[in-house]
């Protein structure tokens, strides 16, 4: 039997590291789902560990995600979406329609429907005595953000919606008090992965270049 490597000394290839980039590059915000799919408890348990890896401020660990079985609360879920979705609708004014026509979540048809919170503050200062709140938030959305690129690994899709009032998800699923869920998480198979962001295609906004948020002081890379 081989040893398990030591984790401190593991150095990747070039093939791997490429890997890597090449799962970042092709990551994608996905509403659209094949109807009626399942993930195995392998596929879960392996997302879920990529989830527990990602770093946390002063190691608080604060997510917790819910995983949501009950097909009358997906419908409860996507009610709170839906009346979110009327209200940005309006809050946009001349570009309402224009919104309207965008899918916005996957709810319905994902295989796996996922509810991220910031637990409630267990005291942590370490790290984030000036920031208390926004280290908490930050350290959830890198998990997040491990479970977005596990999820593209495994060929599956994953679309973040944001669009919900957070006490009233909180109240609907007895969260604990102090937790606020930040992202309804839908998860499953798709028949391809969008070639570009889907609010590029879509013609509702272009991201930046590199150039719009890079700052070098030095003046000396070229990006």
């Amino acid at each position: 039997m081989n040893p398990v490597p030591s984790l401190a000394n593991l150095h990747f290839s070039d093939e791997e590291r490429n890997t890597l980039y090449r799962i970042i590059a092709s990551r994608r915000d996905m509403r659209h789902f094949i109807p009626n799919s399942t993930l195995d408890d392998a596929t879960i348990t392996r997302l879920l560990q990529a989830v527990h890896h990602a770093p946390s401020v002063g190691l608080m660990q604060p997510w917790r995600f819910r995983r949501i079985h009950d097909n009358t609360q997906r419908e409860q879920i996507a009610a709170l979406v839906m009346a979110e979705r009327d209200a940005t609708a309006e809050a946009l004014g001349e570009r309402a329609t224009e919104f309207l026509r965008l899918k916005v979540e996957g709810i319905r048809d994902c295989a796996e429907l996922w509810v991220a919170s910031v637990a409630p503050d267990d005291g942590t200062v370490f790290g984030r005595r000036t920031m208390p709140e926004a280290m908490a938030l930050c350290s959830v959305a890198c998990a997040i953000q491990n479970l977005w690129l596990a999820t593209r690994a495994e060929n599956l899709g994953m679309g973040w919606v944001s669009m919900f009032e957070p006490t009233a998800l909180a109240e609907l699923l007895a969260l604990p008090s102090g937790s606020k869920p930040i992202a309804i998480l839908c998860i499953g198979q798709v028949e391809a992965f969008y070639p570009a962001p889907m609010l590029e295609l879509e013609g509702w906004r272009q991201g930046g270049s590199l150039e719009t948020v890079w700052i070098d002081g030095g003046g000396k890379l070229s990006v």
